[in-house]
């Protein structure tokens, strides 16, 4: 019997980091630390950036300074993409978008882009059986700081219309480099893919992004944040815009965390919301994967968070860790994108598996000791588990098939898991639907990692479906 009768209705959108991509995205009016040879009072137009990831085996993540991201013209004109030198984990959004800068540059027509690296760091799990698992980390070599490609389809900026940009595609498993008993070896050699993007594009959909709110502004529908990086950002809202758990604009303070979703508007480079969820009205939030759960059955008294995402930064809790969070029965528990009863019924307390991507917020005295976090809300996300069909599992009829992950989630999940679709399921990277799926195929799915209430097996209710052979 298929656990889940009402999950068609689902709701579901387009996405611009297709992978728990990792996105950098930028386009809009702040300003520019440019290295541009172009003239300062050259016309300007919007242009964004985004990006995926491709995860190996029990990496859990790719770390490293971005110095910057260059475009060219025929001329040999360049100006940067990207303001300041951000910190980057490449391997924190695997199959979804996320935003990270907004600029103007000059208008022209585009023909190549270079990426410049600064130092970097490589996380994996450690695992050992019946005690729960621990991040290691060290420096990574790179086999070069700069890397740049062709654009096959130059990025043409225009001061009129919607923003353009490019979404660049780093391969974790091409670049981490492994020696003959597969074990890591430190050096990374950066493997990128590049193309330009529209705004109308699925590439430049805004999956995942979690800011501070900083001001409201009731009147024009709209709020302005700061993102990870220290930018800020206006949100626009309207009438059709989708807020969790029965909030509303009106409920924003600056001690809000918030994480939208949405398109970035194509007069004036804001972001227009079509869901917004509030992480935190404490000013403190935390998110990445659940690593252990104690006990394994019944109602949770803790977990394990490998901390993938964190406001602000000044706590006890640091990126690339791993973090125990108290549990204490009080807190509530959601799932982005879903509402009502049943989202209750699919987590809470008792239904919480390692390997699922959460969201937790409290308050940020919380913090002081990362062995021991207060949570007062606990948000299940979407993330991409990559891994391999099961022979014989696809059912047309019923909609469903199960992969074997691999990565780092499979690691935390080395049960089989049986993939849901629903009436909103994308598939992506040239497939149409689950008649394009073959035993042993290559797969990433994006969606919710579940325990099933009745049967406890684990499921997966599928968002986006990649073709990754």
């Amino acid at each position: 019997m298929t656990p889940f009768p009402s999950l068609p209705k689902f709701p579901v959108v387009a996405s611009v980091l297709a992978s728990v991509l990792l996105g950098l995205a930028g386009c809009g009016s702040s300003s520019m630390n440019s290295t541009s040879t172009t003239p300062a009072n050259t016309a300007t137009g919007a242009s964004f950036v985004t990006g995926t990831d491709a995860p190996m085996a029990a990496v859990t993540s790719f770390a490293v300074v971005l110095n910057g991201i260059a475009v060219t013209d025929a001329s040999g004109n360049s100006v940067q993409l990207l303001s300041g030198a951000p910190t980057v984990d490449f391997a924190r959004f695997n199959g979804l978008n996320t935003l990270l800068d907004m600029n103007d540059v000059p208008v022209g027509t585009y023909t190549s882009v270079t990426i410049s690296l600064g130092s970097a760091t490589l996380g994996y799990l450690n695992t050992a059986s019946g005690v729960a698992p621990t991040i290691a980390s060290e420096p990574a070599t790179l086999t070069t700081s700069s890397v740049t490609l062709p654009l096959a389809n130059p990025l043409v900026v225009a001061t009129a219309g919607a923003p353009v940009g490019i979404h660049l595609d780093f391969s974790l498993a091409k670049s981490i480099q492994v020696d003959s008993n597969g074990q890591i070896t430190g050096t990374v050699n950066p493997t990128f893919a590049v193309d330009t993007v529209a705004n109308s594009d699925p590439e430049a959909y805004i999956d995942e992004f979690t800011a501070a709110v900083v001001s409201v502004n009731s009147s024009a529908q709209s709020f302005v944040v700061q993102g990870p990086h220290g930018r800020q950002f206006t949100i626009n809202v309207n009438g059709q815009t989708d807020w969790d758990a029965n909030a509303s604009l009106a409920q924003l303070t600056t001690s809000s965390i918030v994480q939208v979703s949405g398109q970035l508007d194509k007069a004036d480079a804001t972001l227009d919301a079509d869901e917004v969820d509030i992480l935190s009205q404490q000013g403190f939030f935390a998110s990445g994967q659940v690593t252990y759960v104690a006990p394994a059955s019944g109602p949770a008294t803790s977990f394990d968070l490998y901390v993938r995402g964190l406001l602000p930064t000044t706590t006890g809790i640091s990126l690339g860790q791993i973090a125990q969070v108290d549990l204490t029965g009080s807190e509530k528990y959601s799932i982005y994108w879903m509402h009502g009863q049943l989202a209750q019924f699919l987590f809470n307390q008792s239904l919480l598996l390692a390997g699922q991507d959460v969201a937790i917020g409290g308050p940020a005295t919380g913090a002081a000791n990362p062995q021991s976090v207060a949570a007062h809300r606990v948000v299940l996300r979407d993330w991409g588990f990559n891994g391999t069909v099961v022979a014989g599992s696809i059912d047309s009829a019923s909609q469903t098939f199960q992969i074997q992950v691999d990565g780092f989630a499979g690691v935390l999940v080395p049960q089989t898991v049986t993939v849901y679709l629903t009436g909103k399921t994308e598939f992506r990277k040239g497939w149409t639907g689950i008649g394009n799926l073959t035993d042993g195929a290559n797969v990433r799915v994006v969606g919710l990692l579940l325990k099933d209430p009745t049967s406890g097996q684990t499921t997966l209710v599928g968002r986006y479906v990649d073709n990754m052979s």
